[in-house]
């Protein structure tokens, strides 16, 4: 039996190395993308520990080129992906709308959009060719004070996916957009500096939620 492949963006920590860890659980081959090679290193100990399988891929999605390259790659070694989770965001501080600094905005344009528009088109044929399916993940945060520039990209990253996912009912792939719990993320604390963080989600645990709503 084929084995099945896992595209991970923004593997390397947060819910993006626990779905990773989970998926490498589920007898996924793990494709796991993200910019730190240590944080990917651990990852990869993390999936051997338990039995599994990963590629390790430190490129950073802003590079055009790099996930180009490994898109083709991907295709001439696995022929598609049955699954793509797309985690990878950039955070700008916390400000209000009237003071966004027009370099987090660019930053945050370029990868919270930009890139993962260019990834949709990258990744789509894979999948299609797997019969595969995206996941992606909102914010409720979006919108909220103080979260401009972060909440303005992810908010037009969330439109983005919601009008992919209209557009393929009928063609493939199938693509989903879940809520996550909160989580005690890096992400997560460059918000809410000296919050409680005890009742927050695990991301390991919230990972294997989020996927079982999948099934």
């Amino acid at each position: 039996m084929k084995q099945k492949i896992a595209l991970v963006t923004g593997a390397s920590r947060g819910l993006g190395f626990g779905l990773a860890a989970a998926l490498a659980e589920q007898d996924y081959h793990v494709i796991a993308v993200a910019r730190t090679t240590g944080a990917l290193e651990e990852l990869d100990d993390v999936i051997k520990a338990a039995g599994g399988t990963a590629t390790l891929a430190p490129l950073d999605i802003n590079n055009d080129g790099a996930m180009q390259h490994l898109c083709v790659n991907i295709h001439e070694r696995w022929g598609g992906v049955d699954l793509w989770a797309h985690t990878a965001i950039h955070a700008a501080p916390l400000t209000p709308a009237s003071h966004v600094d027009a370099k987090d905005l660019e930053k945050s344009v370029a990868t919270n959009v930009t890139a993962a528009s260019r990834l949709i088109g990258y990744v789509t044929p894979l999948l299609q060719a797997n019969n595969g399916r995206a996941v992606f993940f909102d914010d409720p945060a979006v919108g909220t004070q103080f979260h401009g520039a972060y909440g303005a990209t992810k908010g037009a990253a969330e439109a983005l996916v919601k009008s992919w996912k209209a557009e393929t009912v009928n063609t493939g792939p199938k693509v989903d957009m879940l809520t996550p719990n909160p989580m005690p993320t890096a992400l997560r604390a460059r918000f809410y500096p000296g919050e409680d963080r005890a009742p927050l989600a695990d991301p390991r645990v919230e990972a294997k939620r989020l996927l079982s709503l999948l099934a």
